[in-house]
């Protein structure tokens, strides 16, 4: 083993020589280079391109790296007036020929292009984090656009759900995708190793991640979960350090309470839904005693619509007192229930990925995060949605057919007594 271990590296070395090598000896310029890979017909010089095109790319700086995505936007768009004649050849001949050449003709060069730098080891990698200094560009360049649609075309394809593979995180995992656990974490900041073994060595904790088999040490999501007895309404107690653990075959709820995309590359291709789909079917099968799945999530924009929207029947309450748990439950509740976007959606972002995934509306929290992030965002207010497997169907094609938002009881029953309550006080 360990002579196959220095033989390897041995052949690694080498190959990153040659490699380096005939980077720095290519003299052509990175658009040159781009052209010569699209009409590579070779395999082992269409690697050899792609790996040099690759390598000149992670050199490069801002304005570089812009200029390059300029020329993909321009200079490997589609050629139109031959689109045209192709078009026009088809209408008249009817023949597979035409049919064939008006499929070529109507994609952009540059799909070509990513699909043959996606060849070496780890080029799917490197096209992800290129893909991440695009949208930076886009948001100053909104013409870039239609080169990331190309992107997120493409990624769509290699990330779709056959390629997942679903593995659980635990104390065990080696330290390098652990790591990572710490780094993307983007709910709830994971302190130190302390707290990372906290989250995951009990037996009454789970986390749960995909992976893609070009990127084995990437995680591209990852959601952590609690097991309890009951429906927790804050998340101090779920992350206290000292509580009282438990077994878990001895548990009922499982609490998806924390969900972290890991590549900013990948934004727009969503595997968060699939996620939960699939750790539920896994916990299913290994705790049978489980009967409630639900989240313990953030609501991120309360605070920005209630300052933006002052004329709210709750907003003076909340912004007045945000102290008041109360208060800030009651105005959270409304929100999530009236908020809307331009589109007529839910305002919050994670109440339109819960509700559009199937679940309903459990329960809502005031003091449930008390954390600098959770009082700025929501004045510490969370919200419980539930995966009832049985409605979840049923409720997502309410939500995008309708837009219905769908409550469990109790929580429609609460909301409809407050309401009540509002209207009887007023008068």
């Amino acid at each position: 083993m360990a002579e196959r271990s220095f033989l390897g590296d041995m052949l690694t070395t080498l190959f990153e020589r040659r490699r380096s090598r005939a980077s720095a000896d290519d003299g052509r310029s990175i658009e040159d280079l781009c052209q010569a890979l699209i009409d590579a017909e070779g395999e082992i010089s269409g690697i050899s391109h792609a790996q040099i095109i690759l390598d000149r790319y992670a050199s490069m700086d801002a304005p570089e790296r812009l200029s390059f995505f300029e020329f993909l936007n321009s200079g490997l768009e589609i050629e139109l007036g031959a689109l045209e004649d192709a078009i026009g050849s088809y209408k008249a001949s009817g023949s597979i020929e035409d049919y064939h050449r008006i499929g070529g003709l109507a994609e952009p060069r540059r799909q070509e292009l990513l699909r043959r730098l996606n060849q070496p080891p780890g080029a799917t990698l490197a096209l992800v984090n290129m893909r991440a200094d695009l949208l930076r560009a886009v948001a100053k360049n909104p013409e870039l656009a239609r080169t990331d649609l190309d992107f997120q075309h493409l990624l769509r394809s290699w990330f779709n759900r056959g390629f997942l593979v679903l593995r659980q995180i635990s104390w065990e995992t080696p330290a390098s995708i652990l790591e990572k656990i710490v780094e993307y974490e983007a709910v709830h900041a994971i302190k130190d190793w302390d707290d990372l073994r906290r989250r995951l060595y009990p037996q009454d904790r789970r986390c749960f991640a995909f992976f893609h088999p070009s990127m084995p040490d990437e995680p591209l999501i990852f959601v952590e979960v609690a097991l309890t007895m009951k429906v927790p309404d804050s998340i101090q107690r779920v992350l206290a350090n000292k509580r009282e653990h438990r077994e878990a075959h001895d548990t009922k709820v499982a609490v998806f309470y924390s969900i972290s995309n890991c590549q900013s590359g990948l934004k727009g291709i969503s595997f968060g839904n699939l996620l939960i789909k699939q750790v539920v079917s896994e916990l299913q099968q290994e705790l049978p005693s489980l009967e409630t799945f639900v989240t313990l999530s953030p609501i991120p924009r309360l605070k920005e619509w209630l300052e933006t929207n002052r004329t709210e029947p709750l907003a003076d309450a909340f912004l007045r007192g945000a102290a008041d748990p109360d208060a800030v439950r009651q105005a959270a509740a409304d929100y999530l229930l009236t908020a809307k976007d331009a589109q007529g959606s839910p305002f919050d972002p994670v109440a339109r990925f819960h509700l559009g995934n199937g679940a309903q509306i459990f329960a809502v929290h005031g003091a449930a995060d008390l954390s600098e992030n959770g009082l700025a965002q929501s004045g510490g207010a969370m919200v419980n949605y539930q995966y009832d497997l049985d409605l979840i169907e049923q409720n997502h094609e309410r939500f995008v057919q309708e837009g219905e938002i769908s409550m469990s009881p109790g929580f429609r029953a609460e909301t409809a007594n407050a309401r009540k309550k509002r209207k009887l006080k007023a008068s």
